[in-house]
C-alpha cells in the first residue's frame, strides 16, 4: 500500500491554493497538511530535504523578517540548525511541497508536482 499523497499547505498562498486545485483536477485529493498550524517534526523536514535533493537554505524564506531577526543569514549555522528554525517558525518554509509516490516536489510553479504524480 503506498502513502496518500501529501500537501503541506498554506490557504493564504495562492501557489498552494494554485497547487492544491491542480492536483484535484487530476484527480488526486492530497492529505492537507496545515504546516502553519501543525509543522513538520526535524526528521519529515530532513527526509522532505533529502527527497528535493535541496539543503535547507533552498527551502527557506529568506525575504521573511524572521530569517533575518533569527540570525539565519549567518554562513556558519549547521543543516541541523536550520531545520530546527525551520521547525521552530513554520512560516520559513517555502510552500507548497507535496510529496507523492515516495517523491517530492516544490509547488513553484504548481506543474512542478505533476513530475511526481
Amino acid at each position: 500500500m503506498t502513502e496518500p499523497t501529501r500537501i503541506f499547505h498554506n490557504p493564504r498562498c495562492s501557489k498552494s491554493r494554485q497547487t492544491l486545485e491542480l492536483l484535484q483536477q487530476k484527480g488526486v485529493e492530497p492529505e492537507i497538511i496545515r504546516y502553519l498550524e501543525t509543522p513538520p517534526t526535524e526528521q519529515e523536514l530532513l527526509h522532505i530535504l533529502d527527497l528535493l535533493g535541496c539543503e535547507p537554505r533552498q527551502l527557506m524564506r529568506t525575504k521573511e523578517s524572521e530569517y533575518i531577526e533569527l540570525g539565519l543569514n549567518a554562513p556558519e549555522l549547521t543543516r541541523e540548525e536550520l531545520v530546527k528554525a525551520m521547525v521552530n517558525t513554520p512560516k520559513l518554509i517555502e510552500r507548497p511541497i507535496v510529496l507523492a509516490n515516495g517523491k517530492a516536489a516544490l509547488g513553484r510553479p504548481p506543474e512542478n508536482v505533476l513530475d511526481i504524480l
